[in-house]
């Protein structure tokens, strides 16, 4: 069944019923209730080994891959980064804040952000090892902090406008083309070279990042070029860190199977850094990947409750309990998502149905005419690569509450996330 290489490694189907390491599917919404997201370890520990594995085979130098905070980031989860070794890319004092309460080291936090505040830069002068500055107003609020109170122990890295996008499926996914909001240009990053020259500030290398969910690493090479020369004007010498952002994809619907090969991800980079290092002098730098969604996305699936079914002449809603608020995806860029019944996902598809959620929005949509066996009320419905920018991006729009998570490893699940209550919505107000 060509869906089922969407969803995580250890799905099965037992007793005519989607089953993930161990656990069916059915028992386990009986047990936590719906809307309800699922994580399968194995699935993060293969795809954390793969990129391990790759960058091993086709990289001489110190490497280093990077979680994404951003795709999905609780204590747990920052618990398991650390049994991989990796450094987790946090946005704001939040994010760090949860990072270290999962045990990341300070050595492996790092810091973005295109207009950290005041507290973000605090936070991360304190608590980070590395901070990827975006623009010269950042920098010079750095300055001033070192000068003044901060330990001398946060490296600083200048993130690069390299004015190449990869190819996306939307617009909101590319981060590298010349009029994006992220990064500098090259005049600009050679400012700030001077700037931390005569500041005497810890600058050791260069980031850039190109886009979200691409497939094809061509892109990457020009942008690789670009930041080379900046790093040999520069005069980077001894260890130095290169990190040619991340994003690589991850198939959301069986039209864009087979998966994203990582292997050629990685073979593409490292091959680039190497030559291109060759050719300027430059000593291989240590390498950063920030795989971002392929670390985390396969191993997510959400399990929704279908509550009405409309059938509109040749349109069918199903109408679920999750929707925008747990998965706002497909509401913002138009993401494309398939979808199997948790009960007989051999059945016939017979129809095709969109997927929506309770909410009091018409763009609460999650997937839009999908091949679909009939569907009845009351049944399950499980959606594959949920694991990365659901619950991250999630809200109480209408007074929802988030949904609880559940860890699934070697036979056991375990709740990482309580799901929200309204207690939880009640405590933050205060009354007039």
């Amino acid at each position: 069944m060509d869906r089922l290489q969407l969803f995580p490694i250890t799905i099965t189907i037992e007793n005519d019923t989607l089953s993930i390491a161990g656990h069916d599917l059915k028992s386990l919404a009986k047990d936590h209730g719906t809307p309800l997201y699922l994580y399968d370890r194995a699935t993060m520990d293969d795809a954390a080994t793969g990129y391990r594995s790759a960058l091993a085979s086709h990289y001489p130098a110190p490497a280093s891959v990077t979680y994404a905070g951003k795709a999905f980031l609780c204590t747990a989860v920052a618990q398991w980064t650390q049994f991989h070794n990796l450094f987790v890319d946090c946005t704001g004092e939040g994010e760090i804040a949860i990072a270290m309460a999962g045990g990341v080291t300070r050595e492996q936090i790092l810091v973005h952000g295109v207009n950290k505040s005041a507290a973000d830069l605090n936070s991360a002068l304190q608590n980070a090892g590395t901070i990827v500055v975006d623009n010269l107003s950042e920098l010079s609020r750095i300055a001033q902090t070192f000068t003044h109170h901060a330990p001398r122990t946060t490296s600083l890295w200048l993130r690069l406008l390299p004015g190449v996008a990869v190819e996306t499926h939307h617009a909101h996914t590319q981060t590298g083309q010349h009029d994006s909001k992220f990064g500098m240009t090259r005049e600009e990053i050679m400012e700030a070279a001077a700037f931390c020259k005569n500041h005497d500030l810890p600058l050791n290398g260069i980031h850039f990042h190109q886009g979200s969910n691409f497939r094809d690493a061509t892109p990457l090479k020009a942008a690789i070029e670009l930041g080379l020369d900046l790093a040999k004007e520069i005069g980077f010498e001894g260890e130095w860190h290169f990190s040619p952002g991340g994003g690589w994809g991850v198939a959301y619907h069986e039209d864009e199977l087979p998966q994203p090969d990582t292997n050629e991800y990685v073979r593409v980079i490292a091959a680039n850094v190497i030559e291109g290092c060759k050719r300027r002098g430059l000593t291989l730098p240590h390498l950063h990947l920030e795989p971002g969604r392929s670390l985390v996305a396969r191993a997510g699936v959400a399990v929704y409750k279908v509550g009405a079914v409309k059938r509109r002449g040749d349109k069918v809603w199903i109408l679920t309990d999750g929707g925008m608020t747990d998965n706002p995806r497909h509401a913002m860029y138009g993401a494309r998502y398939s979808c199997l019944t948790v009960s007989g996902p051999g059945r016939e598809r017979s129809e095709k149905v969109s997927i929506a959620g309770p909410y009091c929005e018409s763009g609460d949509v999650v997937i839009e005419d999908l091949s679909m066996p009939k569907i009845e009320e009351g049944e399950l419905i499980a959606i594959p690569a949920s694991g990365a920018y659901h619950l991250s991006m999630s809200s109480n729009y209408n007074g929802s509450r988030k949904p609880i998570v559940v860890w699934l490893e070697n036979g056991k699940a375990k709740v990482i996330v309580q799901r929200e209550t309204i207690d939880d919505l009640l405590k933050r107000d205060r009354r007039l």
